[in-house]
């Protein structure tokens, strides 16, 4: 494993955090945060105060919903899903980013 985490984009957490819960269903912050960095092969560290903000902003932009349920560990922990307007704005978000990141390899390959 690297000694440095990697930072994300601005807006990249948002992403992630729609393509997690698109792809796993409702889950609570914490495990959210945990999935990510699994999927990152741990090259990306999530705490409290990035994952926690992120979610509340989904929840404010109608993105996510939440529901209180229990945890794995017997916590009443708040639980996130995806909204229908959630599920569109994933596919408007991945096709930007797909856009993004071509634009960035046409200059890598360019400067080559």
């Amino acid at each position: 494993m690297s000694e440095y985490k990697t930072d994300v984009p601005y807006g990249t957490l948002d992403l992630l955090i729609l393509k997690t819960l698109d792809t796993m269903g409702p889950m609570h912050g914490y495990r959210i945060a945990r999935r990510i960095e699994q999927v990152a092969e741990n090259l990306l560290r999530l705490n409290q105060g990035s994952i926690y903000p992120a979610l509340i902003r989904l929840e404010e932009q109608g993105w996510i919903r939440t529901h209180w349920g229990i945890s794995e560990t017997k916590r009443k922990v708040k639980f996130y899903s995806l909204t229908r307007a959630g599920a569109k704005q994933l596919s408007v978000a991945v096709a930007n980013w797909e856009r993004a990141t071509a634009l960035v390899a046409r200059f890598l390959e360019a400067e080559s």
